[in-house]
């Protein structure tokens, strides 16, 4: 299926250098801000205390930030949580105030603020288990602010979680790797893990610089670019090679020319549609999934741009041709087949 078909190829190739001097330097300035402004990591990886809090009204973000301010907190957060009534804290481990108190010193005074008191409320989970329940009820008897969850990370769950991370992300790697060395051939592989790699540090450093919060699911995003991005490698270099076998006169560059201009109907109908869900993710998603949603729009714009304009650059100036793609036809000795 093809939207428009391409009659001339565009020369990509031309202008590799000078997109790739853009990207080096992109990259540099994401390698920069990683180093100067460290990722603002999420209380998954740091620790801490993540409660979810349901008023009857639409809650009041800055007065809720300047309670928790009050109480201790130099940067909370607090942020809608799926409906304006819901808000999600996520506050970092402090010394002074254990960890299986937080949430009641934090809910005592969110209740304060709301001049109510609070009481322990039992109720029954779908389960049938009775648990207790905070919640806070106001001097008119009604409910003021309910605590629906707690959840507390450990420092050592969270570097934990860190160093399975970062496993993750290199056994992927690895894996490309291998899988585009064997299917292909060696030069394609590292082409292809630069490329990569070149877009999970721009995804970073975005990150970095705007010190959007980096959480699990911005490490899943992150993990899902990798290969969302090799699978665009993919196709070009199964073109690159399908052209090597049908057009014998071309040079390489013409070749790579050819695949790349030949695959872009299919890439704007691919990532066109992906990046349809990923807007209405980023837009009507909520805060929970937001900075997923972003980690993705990012990775695939410059996934996009790696694959053309840094992957194949790199295979060709690795001097990829089209003996290593092809095995050359071996002549008959006219000797064979003769009978003695």
């Amino acid at each position: 299926m093809e939207f428009f078909k391409i009659k001339r190829d565009i020369p990509f190739m031309r202008h590799a250098l000078i997109f790739n001097v853009i990207s080096a330097l992109t990259f540099v300035a994401a390698v920069f801000f990683l180093v100067t402004r460290p990722l603002h990591f999420s209380v998954e990886f740091t620790g801490g205390t993540t409660m979810e809090l349901r008023y009857p009204h639409a809650a009041d973000l800055e007065k809720i930030r300047s309670t928790l301010e009050k109480a201790g907190y130099e940067h909370p957060e607090a942020t809608p949580f799926g409906t304006a009534q819901d808000v999600l804290l996520r506050l970092p481990i402090r010394k002074d105030l254990p960890g299986a108190t937080a949430s009641t010193t934090v809910f005592n005074a969110l209740c304060t603020a709301e001049n109510g008191t609070t009481k322990q409320i039992q109720q029954t989970t779908e389960k049938g288990e009775t648990v207790s329940r905070n919640t806070c009820v106001n001097a008119a008897g009604a409910e003021a602010v309910h605590l629906q969850r707690v959840e507390f990370v450990g420092p050592s769950v969270g570097d934990e979680l860190a160093q399975n991370g970062l496993n993750a992300l290199i056994m992927v790697v690895i894996g490309v790797v291998i899988y585009l060395a064997v299917r292909f051939e060696w030069k394609f592989a590292v082409a292809a893990i630069i490329a990569n790699l070149h877009d999970v540090v721009i995804i970073l450093g975005f990150f970095a610089f705007f010190q959007w919060e980096f959480s699990l699911t911005v490490l899943a995003a992150v993990l899902a670019v990798l290969g969302y991005s090799v699978n665009e490698s993919v196709v070009i270099f199964d073109r690159i090679r399908e052209t090597f076998r049908k057009q014998r006169k071309m040079s390489v560059t013409e070749v790579i020319d050819h695949a790349i201009t030949s695959t872009i109907s299919r890439t704007i109908i691919t990532h066109g549609c992906t990046e349809m869900m990923v807007l209405s993710m980023l837009f009507f998603g909520g805060q929970a999934l937001h900075y997923f949603a972003v980690a993705l729009t990012i990775g695939i714009l410059f996934g996009i741009y790696s694959s053309v304009f840094v992957a194949a650059a790199i295979a060709m100036w690795l001097g990829v041709k089209r003996e290593d793609l092809i095995k050359p036809i071996k002549e008959k000795d006219e000797t064979d087949g003769a009978v003695v």
